[in-house]
Order: C-alpha cells, then sequence, then structure tokens
C-alpha cells in the first residue's frame, strides 16, 4: 500500500516531482471458496440475519435498491464521462495522463462492505473469516455486534472478490471507482476541492482506527455514495500497473492483463490514517493480489490482506 508522511515541504516537492512506483501483483479472478482453515482464535458472533443497517433514501435522493442477499443501498450511477486522472498540484505520474473515459451505467454501493454483511457470506461457507479479526486498535472487531456497521478489513482481493459474487455483484474497475468518486465534475475529492476534515471524512489519523459506514454525509459523492474518501481504502477489480493510463481504453476500460510479478491489484480512496494526497479521487494505490499458481494452503494464493484495507461492490445495470 502506497503510504505518505509529507511535511509541508515535501509535499511541495512532490507536487513537482511525484514519482509512481510499484510493487508487482497477480489475482486470480475466481470466487472459488477457499480450503485453507482460518487460524484465528477469538470467539465470533457471526450473523446469520440480514442487516438492518440502512441510509437511503433518507439521507439522499439518488435512484437506489436495497441488495436482497445482503441488504446494502445500491445507488445508481448513470452511464456518461468522467474525467479520469491528476487535474491538481499533487498528481503523480502514474495519474497521468487525464483522459476522458466512457462507462456504462453500474449500481455503486452506497457505504464500503460491513462486518455484519461480510458475516453472512461467511456463515454461508462462501466467504473465508478475515485473517485477522482486530482493528488497528480493537481487539474484538469482526463478530463484535458493536461493530457490525463498520468497514470489514483484513480481507485479501480473493476474498473481496469471492463476497461480491456471492453477493451478485463484483469488484468495480478504476474507471468505476472513480466515475462514483467524481461524477460529472473536475473535483479532487468527492465532496468537492476542499482538504480532508473532520467534516468530511475519517483521516488525517483523527479517530486512529475505522468509523461506522456512513458517518460523513458532508463528503458524499455526486452520486451519493459515501466513504469514498477515508475510513478504509478499497480493492478494485483492476490490476495495477503505473504506467496503464497511457494505453487505457476510452471506453469501460477493464484494466491491465496482469500486476507484474507481484501481482499487484489497485485500492483507492485513502484511509483513516491518510492524508490530503491519498484520499485524492485519482489517487492509485496498491498491494499484492492472488498469485494464481499459489496453493491454497498458501496466504499467496489469496494475496496480502491489511487493517487499512476493505472493499465496496458495483452491480452491471
Amino acid at each position: 500500500m502506497k503510504k505518505y508522511i509529507f511535511s509541508l515541504l515535501a509535499i511541495i516537492l512532490a507536487a513537482c516531482n511525484a514519482q509512481a512506483s510499484a510493487t508487482p501483483i497477480v489475482a486470480t479472478s475466481t470466487a472459488t471458496q477457499a480450503a485453507i482453515e482460518n487460524t484465528a482464535t477469538a470467539t465470533l458472533r457471526v450473523p446469520t440475519e440480514m442487516p438492518t443497517f440502512t441510509l437511503v433514501p433518507s439521507l439522499t435522493p439518488f435512484p437506489s435498491k436495497i441488495s436482497a442477499t445482503d441488504g446494502m443501498t445500491q445507488l445508481l450511477v448513470p452511464a456518461g464521462s468522467v474525467y479520469m486522472g491528476g487535474l491538481d498540484i499533487l498528481l503523480e505520474n502514474d495519474e497521468l495522463p487525464a483522459h476522458h473515459v466512457q462507462l456504462n451505467s453500474f449500481w455503486v454501493d452506497q457505504v464500503e462492505v460491513t462486518n455484519g454483511m461480510y458475516g453472512l457470506c461467511v456463515s454461508a461457507g462462501a466467504c473465508r473469516l478475515p485473517v485477522k479479526l482486530n482493528s488497528d486498535n480493537r481487539g474484538d472487531y469482526f463478530g463484535n455486534a458493536e461493530y457490525k456497521d463498520y468497514p470489514v478489513v483484513y480481507v485479501a482481493w480473493f476474498d473481496a472478490n469471492a463476497y461480491c459474487h456471492w453477493a451478485g455483484r463484483r469488484l468495480p474497475t478504476e474507471a468505476e471507482w472513480e466515475r462514483a468518486a467524481r461524477g460529472d465534475t473536475l473535483n479532487n475529492y468527492p465532496w468537492g476541492n476542499e482538504p480532508p476534515n473532520e467534516l468530511y471524512a475519517n483521516a488525517n489519523n483523527t479517530l486512529g482506527d475505522t468509523s461506522r459506514v456512513g458517518s460523513y454525509p458532508a463528503g458524499m459523492s455526486p452520486f451519493g455514495a459515501l466513504d469514498l474518501g477515508g475510513n478504509v481504502w478499497e480493492w478494485v477489480a483492476d490490476y495495477y500497473q503505473g504506467n496503464y493510463y497511457a494505453n487505457s481504453p476510452a471506453e469501460n476500460p477493464q484494466g491491465p492483463e496482469n500486476g507484474g510479478i507481484n501481482f499487484l491489484r489497485a485500492i483507492r480512496g485513502g484511509g483513516y490514517q491518510d492524508d490530503l494526497i491519498s484520499m485524492r479521487v485519482s489517487n492509485r494505490g496498491y498491494e499484492v493480489g492472488p498469485d494464481s499458481s499459489a496453493l491454497p494452503n498458501e496466504e499467496a494464493y489469496y494475496g496480502k490482506s491489511s487493517v487499512k484495507i476493505g472493499f465496496r461492490c458495483v452491480e452491471s445495470n
């Protein structure tokens, strides 16, 4: 995962001479249930009933529907064009060149997938347990009813992909994620151009851990999605390549064919510890994804997980 620890001087210098680094990933697109045994020892209270948490339509006037599988509120993103890539002085090389991309309409999850929702998939036998059951500062996190409406973490790309398929959806492409976050605007953040603060997002290590999904309505994107900036990074479908935009298709890009020797998968949105650079809608992060040549009893088969990475899903319209 890309991390930034900048002083003001470093930010200015980075704006002038940004460099994109890459660490390769490989991932399998299958959602087959893994045979690996989870070694967590905490006492679990995995949900077996549909979560009741919902934000729409009370907060937003956007076209929406509720998933019958996990109770997620889904918002319609109409077909259209997104100006994809870096547009500000903080842009990095992997955000160039900025370019127009035409996308079909799709439905995006309003919030990140929660512990409670993910627990339904675990109970159904379609998902592994998270690799670890804690969050950054909470020893008892996944399976704890107090945090059922908080984003699931410690899920690898394999797990996020498996969940979305179980729920009848899929991971968004980088282009779809950026369209959901930026809309028809040229904004640098989902809510506009003002840097992230405690009104818009869980960021800058203000809380030091995850927050309940949907806690920052002022940070809403143009199509009504929440937490697209901050809280946790989000897995997307694409492999990561730093120079992909130079050859990206103009319509419905699916990402590069591979993620290099380390099987990198893209992540988006920044997390609770991140600053104004990582939370820009154009910022591209990455983490190691699944290695299809590994065996199911090996971690590499699933890819890396992190306390700072979760996900949301989309559905084709």
